[in-house]
C-alpha cells in the first residue's frame, strides 16, 4: 500500500500503557504510527505511560519492549530496556513538569474542586461551589465553561472540528491522591516532546479536544497545528473494543505460539485502508 504524504521531518510518538500485556489491536496502532513516521522520513519517541502506578507492572514494562522487538519496530529517542526506562523515562521523572501545567490552568482560573462520587456525578453544582482547590479528598477538573478549542486536523479528510463544550462531564485533570491525570500528563509529554504527528484511537477523539482547548488556554498554539490521526478500533467477535483489562489476545501469546509478526501487519495495514477510505 502506497502510503500518503505527510510533512517531512515529523515528531511523533509511540505510547504503550504497561496495564497489562500488549494486544493486537495495540500492536497495530503502533506498526501504522511507525510505518507513516518512517515514510516521512520523521522521528520516533517511545513513551511508556506509567504514571498510573497500580496498575502498571515490571512484567508489562519487559512486555513492551518485546512486543515492539518482535513486530520490528525501532524509535529514535526513548528508552533502550526496562532499566534505562525506570531510571531515566518514567512519567514519574516529569511530575514536577504536570504539576507547571496545573498551576497554569489554575492560575488562570479554569480548575475547580470536585468532591462528587460517580454515583453523584450527574447532579453535580461543584463548578459553581467555589470550593477551595486544597480541599481533602477532592478531585480537579478543567472547567469548558466559555470558549472552545482552535479547529482539529482530523487526517486525512482534514474537514472535522471537535469542541471542548461537547465533552461531559468536565474532565478531571488531577485525581483525588493528588496525582496528575491522563489529559494533563499526555500534554506536557506531547508539548516537551514537540510531537507534531499524534495517532490515536478514534474512542480517544474527546481527549483531543480536552488536549487542544488545555493548549489554546495555556497559550501553546503550535500544539493545534499537529496533524490528529484517529484510527478505527479492532473489536473482538462480539464487536466489542479488544482490551488488556478483558483478556484479549496478547501479543506475547503469539509470539510463543510462532505467530508470523506480519499478521499485525496486515491489521495496521487495514486501518490505514479504512482512513484512506479504501476498505
Amino acid at each position: 500500500m502506497v502510503l500518503p504524504a505527510l510533512p517531512a521531518g515529523l515528531r511523533t510518538r509511540i505510547a504503550p500503557t504497561p496495564s497489562g500485556l500488549l494486544h493486537v489491536g495495540n500492536g497495530a496502532a503502533f506498526v501504522l504510527t511507525w510505518k507513516l513516521a518512517r515514510a516521512a522520513g520523521g522521528r520516533i519517541l517511545l513513551r511508556i505511560d506509567d504514571l498510573d502506578a497500580e496498575r502498571a507492572r515490571p512484567n508489562y514494562v519487559e512486555d513492551i519492549f518485546r512486543s515492539l522487538e518482535w513486530l520490528g519496530i525501532d524509535w529514535d529517542e526513548g528508552p533502550t530496556g526496562p532499566d534505562d526506562f525506570d531510571a531515566n523515562w518514567s512519567q514519574h521523572l516529569r511530575l514536577d513538569r504536570y504539576a507547571e501545567l496545573l498551576n497554569k490552568l489554575s492560575n488562570a482560573g479554569l480548575l475547580y474542586a470536585c468532591s462528587c462520587t460517580r454515583s453523584t456525578m450527574a447532579n453535580c453544582t461543584c463548578r459553581g461551589n467555589g470550593l477551595p482547590l486544597d480541599t481533602p479528598y477532592t478531585l480537579w477538573r478543567l472547567s469548558l465553561v466559555g470558549g472552545g478549542p482552535a479547529p482539529m486536523k482530523k487526517w486525512p479528510s482534514g474537514s472535522e472540528l471537535v469542541h471542548a463544550h461537547a465533552l461531559t462531564p468536565d474532565p478531571v485533570v488531577r485525581q483525588r491522591n493528588g496525582r496528575p491525570a491522563y489529559q494533563v500528563a499526555s500534554l506536557a509529554d506531547d508539548l516537551i516532546g514537540a510531537i507534531d504527528l499524534i495517532v490515536r484511537g478514534q474512542d480517544l477523539l474527546p481527549s483531543t479536544a480536552c488536549q487542544l482547548y488545555m493548549a489554546k488556554c495555556l497559550g501553546e498554539n503550535g500544539f493545534a497545528q499537529a496533524s490528529f490521526i484517529h484510527h478505527a478500533l479492532m473489536t473482538d467477535i462480539s464487536g466489542a473494543k479488544l482490551s488488556k483489562s478483558a483478556g484479549a489476545a496478547s501479543l506475547s501469546e503469539m509470539r510463543s505460539s510462532g505467530t508470523d509478526p506480519q499478521v499485525v501487519h496486515q491489521q495496521a495495514d487495514r486501518l490505514l485502508a479504512v482512513l484512506l477510505g479504501q476498505a
